[in-house]
């Protein structure tokens, strides 16, 4: 009996830190055969990993099974026990996390959300600098919505381009909204998928002591893994906020006739649906409904769609991480874009865009398609 007190132990433990449906798995295989990383034939198997996780075997630490998982949540949806295979995955990491074992990459990024309120190991003082020469209202009392744009797009060069599009797009749609600025932090999504438990914990309630003492109620997010942590995981916390993700508000306009198109794209336009916006939200008909709108109805599929969309890459704490060149879902996804014929590529997640922006050249498909996320689209139809 001695000897099984280690599996015991684990068992227990990761249990303890939110894997409460472990044990329900029988370990029929449909994970595995839902997820991506089946498609490319790399190393991370979520059936292998979360029976090591039932009988408490160590030697799962390695950046690409531990850390493989993208969260992408089509595992999910698939499991036939309603395992929750992700909440699994991150009581994993945060057992590893407790030792200090996480990547060396990963914990740069959130060795800086701890110092700089941002996973880019950018300053503080710089959380602003997407703005330039914009004018950009700041929240103040009397503001319908807190303008929450993602660290991505705050600090990577390529992200800021879709927050100076959505300002303009806001404005002209004659919403009141308003940013707070450099004492805003990163939402902590990907930090708590990483496995920083207690980092994500004072990340969100500093944000939600912030926006609360600033008189916020309602929120508009620029990335669906904001729009996830502030609508599933903030509520546990008291963050009680009315939180919708930009497509969901933009086609309201749209669907009331507040939003109108002087000058429709005349280009064909393929949309990826981003795992947190589609397979963790259900946010499906909003997005192709502005693409519609403002490409007046050039709007081509791609085979994997909706709930079968493939995954990008960049979930999980992977945006920060190397994959191998024979290893990137985002290289398949290029490809496929290509195949409609569509000269522009849309998405509604920063993520998906840093990720498909590299793609786009690592594939030598520069000059064949466009990477945009929706909101830009719109900028250029106004």
């Amino acid at each position: 009996m001695e000897a099984l007190t280690p599996f015991y132990e684990v068992n227990e433990a990761l249990v303890a830190m939110g894997a409460e449906k472990l044990n329900l798995c029988m370990q029929c295989g449909m994970c595995a055969g839902s997820c991506p990383w089946r498609i490319v034939d790399g190393p991370f198997n979520i059936r292998r990993l979360i029976r090591m996780a039932q009988l408490g075997v160590e030697g799962y630490e390695s950046d690409d099974i531990l850390y493989g998982c993208t969260t992408c949540n089509k595992c999910v949806l698939k499991c036939p026990r309603g395992v929750t295979i992700i909440d699994i995955v991150r009581a994993m990491r945060a057992m590893i996390a407790e030792t200090g074992a996480i990547p060396g990459v990963l914990r740069t990024a959130t060795g800086s959300v701890h110092s700089n309120g941002n996973p880019w190991s950018e300053p503080r003082d710089k959380r602003t600098a997407w703005i330039k020469e914009m004018d950009v209202p700041l929240f103040e009392e009397g503001t319908e919505y807190l303008l929450y744009v993602c660290c991505t797009s705050a600090y990577d060069a390529r992200g800021q381009q879709i927050a100076r599009a959505m300002v303009k797009v806001l404005t002209a749609a004659g919403i009141s909204f308003g940013i707070i600025g450099e004492e805003e932090n990163c939402c902590g999504e990907s930090v708590r998928k990483i496995g920083d438990e207690e980092l994500f914990m004072t990340t969100a309630e500093k944000n939600i002591k912030l926006f609360s003492g600033k008189g916020v109620k309602k929120i508009i997010a620029t990335s669906p893994h904001c729009y996830y942590t502030l609508t599933k995981e903030y509520p546990e916390l008291g963050g009680e906020f009315e939180v919708v993700h930009y497509t969901q508000l933009l086609a309201g306009l749209l669907e009331e006739g507040k939003l109108a198109f002087s000058k429709p794209l005349n280009k064909k336009v393929t949309y990826h649906d981003p795992c947190y916006l589609g397979r963790h939200n259900e946010i499906y008909d909003e997005p192709r409904a502005l693409i519609a709108a403002a490409t007046g109805g050039n709007l081509v599929e791609m085979d994997r769609i909706r709930h079968e969309s493939l995954c990008c890459g960049a979930g999980g704490g992977r945006l920060w991480m190397e994959t191998k060149p024979e290893w990137r879902f985002s290289d398949l996804r290029i490809e496929e874009a290509c195949k409609t014929g569509a000269t522009i590529l849309a998405t509604a997640c920063p993520y998906c865009i840093s990720m498909l922006e590299d793609s786009r050249k690592t594939v030598n498909k520069e000059d064949a398609i466009e990477i945009k996320d929706i909101v830009e689209l719109i900028a250029e139809a106004l």
